[in-house]
């Protein structure tokens, strides 16, 4: 039984049944033809672009503009996707406003940047949409590949491989593939099922075989993937969540956030998701904001991020800051919480004031009380189910990891919690297990 299931003020269906189909619409709606070519336009082409080097998946971005522009949005939609074959969904979810659209010389010129995010959808959205995919496999080369976790890195790894003439097994222990896109977005971001069709248009590259429901180190050994695969590329992700470490936390009406997001994710009918009447989110990262929002949006009427640093040290951007505030979620910086209160569940949360010194963070004499019937920590996450014999080093795997095992996204050294970096780390290390199994460079 969940601690929602055991908790009086968790409950569902605090607003209107109209008003769900509102709140969960697409956030940032698509932009139509007219549209997209009045963006495309004020792009000026740079030679050496900023944005070009801000993107993590090195999308040759002044070119699928000019696609755009010239009326081409197929040919752009394959110049994103040679790059990023997850182009359609990072093109909802990347924080484009840090990543190019910051660096864009229209943003430092005149503040307002080209909407490269939104040129990116218009064109991955107007290819998938005609069910066409702009890749074909090359000659069979006779080699299997292994990949465990279905999420971006492990996805864009599989479509490389397949696309390179390799037969691909990918393994994911949760019912769906997707990983972070299926069960870590905000609704609102992500509509309509888009993950799960984008894996199946990915699929359609042949030569991928996908097994749900299978989790290594109980289902399957590592050892065993190695003996029978020429090679292993693992996508686990991060599946620990990290602790408050504060008294009470073990209450119910404490809850994961990134649980809370994928139940929300995986409901039929949102109106039955749970929600709290005085919510409290305990992090500073997406994780908290979407929690967040989305609490809010589920009709919570009072709704706290406490994240324990200031405002610019906060992980998620300052847009997604904004907009949680929008949204009418208080934000309050530079406290950590030290108790949850409460008798058969949880009441209130009690923080102290910290200070962010040379020495590290620490809590303050003074405090305050937060009235809370739900509270989510949102606060990282760690990596969990690491098969045995492998080396772990700040909490992360290598990226090669033994002489036929490669690591990436979020699990491996360098993984930013990005589904961008995760889909690029992927499409890299394919490359590299190319290289490895037939000996051609790229």
């Amino acid at each position: 039984m969940s601690n929602s299931q055991l908790t009086p003020g968790i409950v569902p269906a605090r607003l209107p049944a109209a008003s769900y189909e509102a709140n969960f619409a697409d956030h940032t709606p698509p932009l139509d033809r007219h549209e997209a070519q009045v963006a495309a336009d004020r792009c000026y082409f740079c030679h050496d672009a900023p944005c070009m080097t801000a993107c993590p998946t090195s999308i040759d971005i002044p070119l699928f503009i000019r696609q755009i522009a010239t009326g081409t949005p197929d040919a752009a939609a394959k110049t994103i996707l040679s790059q990023n074959i997850m182009g359609g969904m990072c093109a909802r979810v990347c924080p484009t406003e840090t990543l190019c659209e910051e660096v864009c010389v229209r943003e430092v010129a005149e503040g307002k940047p080209v909407e490269i995010g939104r040129l990116q959808r218009f064109a991955t959205d107007t290819l998938m949409a005609r069910g066409v995919h702009p890749f074909t496999r090359a000659a069979a080369t006779g080699k299997r590949v292994a990949v465990v976790g279905a999420g971006p890195a492990g996805l864009a790894c599989a479509h490389r491989l397949a696309m390179k003439g390799h037969e691909v097994t990918v393994l994911e222990r949760r019912p769906k593939a997707g990983g972070l896109n299926e069960y870590g977005i905000a609704t609102y971001k992500s509509t309509h099922d888009f993950a799960a069709r984008e894996v199946d248009w990915l699929l359609k590259i042949g030569g991928i075989t996908l097994k749900t429901g299978v989790t290594l180190g109980k289902d399957i050994a590592l050892a065993d993937l190695l003996a029978d695969y020429d090679a292993v590329f693992l996508g686990i992700g991060l599946a620990g969540v990290n602790a408050l470490r504060a008294a009470g936390e073990d209450l119910p009406g404490v809850e994961n956030a990134v649980d809370f997001i994928a139940g929300l994710r995986q409901a039929a009918d949102r109106s039955g998701v749970a929600v709290g009447r005085d919510v409290v989110v305990i992090g500073g990262g997406m994780t908290a904001v979407d929690a967040a929002v989305q609490s809010k949006l589920l009709g919570a009427e009072n709704v706290t991020i406490v994240y324990r640093r200031g405002k610019e040290k906060m992980s998620a951007s300052g847009y997604e800051q904004e907009h949680a505030t929008q949204t009418g979620v208080r934000i309050i910086y530079g406290a950590a919480p030290v108790k949850v209160t409460g008798g058969a569940r949880a009441e209130a949360v009690e923080f102290a004031y910290t200070q962010d010194s040379p020495e590290g963070l620490k809590l303050l004499g003074e405090g305050f009380t937060l009235k809370a019937d739900q509270v989510f920590k949102a606060i990282g996450q760690t990596l969990a189910g690491v098969p045995e014999g492998l080396t772990v080093a700040a909490g992360k795997l290598p990226k090669r990891a033994g002489d036929k095992l490669w690591c990436g996204g979020d699990c491996a050294l360098g993984g930013e919690d990005l589904t961008v970096t995760a889909v690029a780390e992927g499409r890299d290390a394919a490359e590299e297990i190319h290289a490895a199994l037939t000996g051609a460079a790229g």
